[in-house]
């Protein structure tokens, strides 16, 4: 992690921002939640840093952002310009000839990048790499002046084919980046070496469209962070557990501003770490920084566990995110669509996300019908019991008006929830209209934002071939626990793991995840013929340079190791299948790669993916794959244990009407924290915590096993 140890993982979400300081060397730990400002994200970073405590010291800093996610979404970004190919200035309309409304007469997309924006040169590179006409040098510089006076604050250069020979392209951003007054010059080759012209390009105009917003951001941070640790006071010693709650909280009572001198670092798509010299290079990696994150910590604690298939639930104050875990490994797709058309063509892991969140507002539409998001209340002015001046119902509102949620123990550093205000929004917006009690019409927003959650999880598992009979849920988030039961039943689950700490499970994953750094090369080959030998010399010149770019990257790592991966298709087949062919470590030893050995790798691929083969047809490689792993220290997840002087008496909190199935109920209430390892709790029940509250609903059980887990299952 670094010399010392201390690492720090903060995300930054659209209601809270998470933080985890990790010091395993004394096996401890502290948490926050504080509130996200919308607009100025590294508020909400430095505020949690002092909560925690984080004192000047060396170690690692590595952030989960949504800024460009937020950014793309909001459109927010700079007027960009692009250079391309002759012929070629539509792509990012054409896309793949898709429209949002299948029967209507127009298109409705509205690309990043305005078309008068968008200038061609003359300059042709075919298919096999040879160029046919070389870019004019002249015509580059012209271009280029002409966008910087139209406006534009960042350029692209999209060629055609750059993928297989980028000299063309490599000359005319060098005449760019000459003349350019800022370092915001992106080249396709460098994002994205890979065949499909529009994906190649999209990606290529959403990483320009970010570079200037990330890159302020982080200056941002940066200087932020350099100016604390420049007023700060004197190191403190290490963590001890006289200094933190049971559950990880710092005491309060430290006076004085405190600093982090440690490296920032940025949690990608793809659940790995990057420099941000990186993030700065490539912004479009970061485009689920934060949710990808949460699936890394849930693979860690899932593990630890004992537990390989995971279904995982991540409920924060504007969206539900939902993906799986299948064999110890999360799904990673090659690509992701945000806001229909923008396509970003990057490893990510693979998570569906719908608006559902805590913040999700609830109505009735003009047909008497019932609907719960997507449009949020975020953090500013948040549910209507926040007292910020929002009147409208949220998820949030309903559950607190249920009794699930206490009043007097709300998330984070927020003061006593107002009930009356969350009853008075639920009677305006939905009971008078639907002719519900305000406890019925609570209800009825928690189902249908249930239903709406299930039916992210079958599309990621059900629909995708994965049987629930195999598979646990975890739910996190500040949110996802309070549904744990109802989805448990509506997807048909055994069981669920509730994490020690849910509502910090993604800063949690930015304090443990590896480095990792991706390379693809489109080659276009055919199995049959093939030069085994001379696939593996550019496999392994692939895995160097991604190596170089982890090792680069200021973070010690316990070993690393290179996986590569062949993108392989029956002739004929539109789409390609990654299929592993060994791993390495940072030396690079031999695959000893033949054609047998590939033809058996993807056969077996294929045939776990599709259940049978297709003999007689030829294969061919799309493209090579080569993906760096800085293996950082494995987490040790007994650091969650119960604390010794848990108990059962300790942690009881006495009773209280709870509304579920249509009327009020006692429930036993619940301090989850004092709880001790093997204690087990019967439904109806409410256990609470400073970072997330659980519901065990009637039917249901539940115990905490030596992690601090809640393992709920059918009573």
């Amino acid at each position: 992690m670094s010399d010392s140890g201390l690492v720090i993982g903060v995300d930054v979400g659209g209601t809270f921002t998470d933080v985890f300081l990790l010091d395993p060397a004394a096996r401890s730990f502290r948490t926050c939640k504080v509130a996200s400002h919308r607009g100025d994200e590294a508020r909400g970073f430095l505020n949690g840093l002092s909560a925690v405590e984080a004192t000047n010291t060396d170690g690692a800093l590595v952030h989960g952002t949504t800024v460009g996610t937020n950014a793309l979404l909001e459109r927010r970004g700079p007027r960009i310009g692009i250079i391309t190919t002759a012929g070629f200035r539509d792509v990012l309309e054409m896309r793949r000839r898709d429209r949002r409304r299948v029967w209507g007469l127009w298109g409705d997309f509205i690309p990043l990048v305005d078309r008068d924006m968008r200038l061609e040169v003359g300059e042709r590179t075919l298919a096999d790499g040879t160029i046919r006409r070389r870019v004019d040098a002249a015509e580059v510089r012209t271009a280029a002046k002409l966008l910087l006076e139209q406006g534009a604050q960042s350029l692209a250069v999209l060629f055609i084919n750059a993928y297989a020979n980028p000299e063309n392209e490599r000359s005319a951003v060098a005449e760019v980046r000459s003349g350019w007054p800022n370092a915001y010059v992106t080249a396709s080759h460098e994002v994205l070496a890979e065949i499909r012209e529009f994906e190649r390009f999209s990606t290529t105009a959403i990483n320009a469209y970010l570079q200037p917003v990330v890159a302020a951001y982080l200056a941002k941070l940066e200087t932020s962070l350099a100016l604390r640790h420049a007023r700060a006071c004197p190191a403190h010693p290490r963590l001890s557990s006289s200094s933190q709650d049971v559950d990880g909280r710092a005491k309060p009572g430290h006076d004085g501003e405190q600093s982090f001198a440690g490296g920032l670092h940025i949690v990608q798509s793809n659940g790995g770490v990057m420099s941000t010299a990186s993030a700065r290079a490539f912004p479009v990696r970061t485009a689920l920084s934060g949710p990808a994150a949460g699936v890394v910590a849930a693979t860690a604690l899932a593990q630890a566990a004992g537990f390989e298939n995971v279904i995982t639930c991540d409920l924060g104050g504007t969206s539900f995110d939902v993906s799986v875990i299948a064999g110890g490994k999360a799904a990673v797709a090659p690509q992701t669509t945000v806001d229909f058309g923008i396509v970003i063509r990057t490893p990510m892991i693979e998570i569906t996300t719908i608006g559902a969140g805590g913040g999700s507002l609830a109505c009735v539409d003009r047909g008497g019908l019932l609907q719960v998001g997507p449009e949020s209340a975020g953090s500013v002015p948040g549910p209507a019991c926040y007292g910020h001046g929002n009147t409208r119902p949220t998820l949030t509102d309903a559950q607190l008006a249920l009794g699930r949620i206490n009043a007097l123990r709300p998330l984070g550093e927020l003061e006593a929830l107002d009930v009356e205000a969350a009853k008075r929004a639920i009677a305006t917006h939905v009971g008078v209209r639907l002719g519900l009690s305000v406890a019925e019409a609570a209800e009825a927003i928690v189902r249908v934002a249930e239903a709406k959650m299930a039916g992210a999880m079958r599309l990621v598992s059900i629909e995708r071939g994965h049987d629930p009979d195999h598979f646990i849920l975890m739910p996190f988030g500040g949110g996802g626990a309070l549904h744990a039961c109802a989805l448990m039943r509506e997807i048909g689950l055994k069981c669920a793991l509730v994490p020690r700490l849910p509502g910090i499970t993604s800063a949690l994953g930015c304090a443990i995840a590896d480095l990792k750094h991706d390379v693809v090369q489109s080659v276009n080959l055919m199995l049959e013929g093939l030069d085994a030998a001379d696939l593996e010399r550019r496999l392994r010149i692939g895995g160097a340079a991604a190596n170089a770019v982890v090792a680069s990257a200021g973070m010690p790592t316990e070993r690393a190791e290179i996986l590569y991966e062949l993108d392989m298709y029956y002739l004929g087949q539109t789409h390609t299948l990654a299929v592993p062919i060994g791993m390495t470590d940072a030396s690079h030893g031999a695959l000893g790669l033949t054609q047998a050995a590939i033809r058996s790798a993807f056969e077996q691929a294929y045939s776990t993916a599709f259940s049978r083969l297709l003999p007689g047809l030829p294969v061919g490689i799309m493209s090579l794959r080569a993906t760096a792993i800085g293996q950082r220290p494995l987490f040790d997840a007994a650091v969650f244990s119960p604390h010794a002087s848990s108990s059962l008496e300790k942690a009881q909190r006495g009773e209280r009407q709870v509304w579920f199935d249509g009327g009020w109920r006692q429930t036993q209430i619940w301090s989850r924290l004092d709880l001790r390892a093997d204690s087990s709790i019967e439904g109806p029940a409410i256990l609470e915590q400073p970072d997330a509250t659980t519901v065990i609903e009637p039917g249901f059980g539940g115990r905490t096993d030596p992690f601090g887990n809640l393992i709920i299952g059918w009573a």
